[in-house]
C-alpha cells in the first residue's frame, strides 16, 4: 500500500540520507525486524543496545511509509481523553496509558542526546490544547483534574489566558509543558546508522511473503526467494502486518493532511512558536520546524485508497492554510509543501504492543493513531522487556486482550 504522497516534506528536505541494500543472501539473527519506519528503528536501536543480533526488513525504501508523512507531534495526550480512558478501562489501565506516553518524552530525549542525533531537531516545547466550542469547556476542566491526580502537569488557560498568548480567542486551554517537536525522518535514519555500527543489518527493498515457525525459530521468506531465520520476530509493519499475521480488523485506516510553509521570519500572535491543537473532529493542529517552516495538519478522513487520499490534498491543503490566516492574521505564511497520509488508529487510541494469539515467537507493535512516535518509545520499551522475560509496568494497557 502507498502509505504517503509523493511529496512528503520530510523526505524532500532531507533527500537519500543513506544506502541500504536489498537482501541479496540468507541470514540468521536474534531478531528480524518487519518494518523501518520509525517504529522499527526505535526498537531495533533498543534490541541491538541490548546485544541482541538485529536484523531489519522493508519493502520500501527505509522510513519512506508513514514516517516520511508524519507531522511528529511529540505530546503525551492520547487521541482519546483521560477521562474516556478511565471509563473504558478503569484508572489504573487509563493513568499508566498516560503516564507512560508523558514519560516517553523524556525517555526519547535522553536517548536521541545519547546517540548524538543532533540532526533529527529534537526540540522541547509547550503544548496547548484549545476548546473549540464553549461546550467543550466542562469537558477539558474535567480532563484537566484527572490528569493532575494522574500526577501529569497540566494548566487551565481562561479565555483571558488565551487571548494574552495569542491573536485568537477560545473559551478556554489546556497548557501542557511537557511536549516535543522532532523530525522522524531523520530520527529513523539515525537509530539505523547506530544498528548497523553495533553489528545489525538493515535491508529495504526487501518484501517478506511468508511466515513460518519450526522448532529452531522463525523462517522469513523473501520476495527474492531468499530465507531470514530469527529466533524473534517483531513486526512493526503497522497496518500491513495482516499482510503476514491474524491482525486484520484491529486498526481503521485514516488519511492525515498536512502543508508546510515557507519559513516565517515572524509569527506574531503564535506564542513559543508551541504546539497547538484542538478538541475539534476532524481537527487542527501546528508546529513548528528548525527552518521556522509551520507544520499544519488535519483535516482526517476514513481511509478509502492512495489515489482518492492524494487527489484531495490540494483542497485539504487550503483548507489548513486557510485555519492558519484565520488564527494568525498578521503572520504572512505561504504553503510551500502539501501531502497525505495513512494512518492506522483504534477503537480507544491505545496502541496493541506485544504478543499476540497464536505468533508465540512474534512481537507487534500495532495501531498507533495520533501518538505514533510516542507509541514507537513505549513499545521499544516493551518489547525489549518481554525479550527479557519480563513485563514491562507500562505493559497492560497496550495489551492486545485488554
Amino acid at each position: 500500500m502507498d502509505l504517503s504522497s509523493d511529496h512528503a516534506y520530510w523526505r524532500v528536505k532531507s533527500g537519500i540520507i543513506a544506502n541500504y541494500p536489498p537482501l541479496e543472501a540468507e541470514r540468521a539473527c536474534d531478531v528480524a525486524i518487519l518494518g523501518a519506519g520509525i517504529t522499527g528503528s526505535l526498537i531495533a536501536e533498543a534490541l541491538s543496545a541490548d546485544g541482541h543480533h538485529v536484523i531489519v526488513l522493508d519493502g520500501r525504501d527505509v522510513a519512506t511509509g508513514s514516517t516520511s508523512a508524519s507531522t511528529a507531534l511529540l505530546q503525551y495526550e492520547i487521541d482519546v481523553h483521560l477521562i474516556d480512558l478511565i471509563a473504558q478501562h478503569g484508572p489504573d489501565k487509563a493513568r499508566t496509558a498516560y503516564r507512560a506516553c508523558y514519560d516517553a518524552i523524556d525517555l526519547l530525549e535522553e536517548r536521541v542526546a545519547r546517540l548524538g542525533l543532533e540532526d533529527c531537531n529534537f526540540t522541547r516545547k509547550d503544548s496547548v490544547y484549545l476548546a473549540s466550542r464553549a461546550r467543550d469547556v466542562p469537558i477539558l476542566q474535567a480532563e484537566a483534574e484527572a490528569r493532575r491526580q494522574a500526577g501529569i502537569e497540566v494548566h487551565e488557560w481562561s479565555a483571558g489566558d488565551v487571548a494574552s498568548h495569542f491573536s485568537f480567542q477560545r473559551p478556554l486551554a489546556l497548557h501542557s509543558p511537557q511536549a516535543a517537536e522532532v523530525d522522524a525522518y531523520r530520527l529513523a535514519h539515525g537509530m539505523l546508522a547506530e544498528v548497523r555500527r553495533r553489528g545489525g543489518e538493515v535491508f529495504d527493498r526487501t518484501r517478506v511473503t511468508a511466515v513460518e515457525v519450526d522448532a529452531a525459530g522463525v523462517i522469513l521468506q523473501t520476495d527474492r526467494k531468499l530465507k531470514v531465520r530469527a529466533k524473534r520476530v517483531v513486526a512493526a509493519m503497522g497496518y500491513e502486518s495482516e499482510c503476514l499475521f491474524d491482525t486484520a480488523g484491529l486498526v481503521d485506516l485514516r488519511s492525515s493532511f498536512a502543508i508546510a510553509s515557507e519559513p516565517l521570519a515572524e509569527a506574531p500572535g503564535w506564542w513559543r512558536r508551541c504546539l497547538l491543537w484542538e478538541t475539534a473532529r476532524p481537527y487542527f493542529y501546528l508546529r513548528g520546524d528548525g527552518d521556522g517552516r509551520a507544520i499544519i495538519g488535519g483535516e482526517d478522513l476514513p481511509f478509502r485508497n492512495p489515489a482518492a487520499r492524494d487527489r484531495l490534498v490540494n483542497r485539504k491543503g487550503r483548507i489548513l492554510e486557510k485555519r492558519f490566516h484565520e488564527m494568525f492574521p498578521a503572520a504572512r505564511m505561504e504553503s510551500a509543501f502539501a501531502w497525505a497520509g495513512t494512518f492506522g488508529e483504534t477503537a480507544d487510541g491505545l496502541a496493541y504492543i506485544g504478543s499476540y494469539r497464536k505468533h508465540p515467537l512474534c512481537y507487534f507493535a500495532l495501531g498507533f493513531g495520533g501518538n505514533g512516535i510516542i507509541y514507537s518509545v513505549i513499545a521499544a520499551e516493551i518489547i525489549r522487556s518481554s525479550l527479557l522475560g519480563k513485563q514491562h509496568p507500562w505493559a497492560l494497557p497496550f495489551k492486545f486482550d485488554r
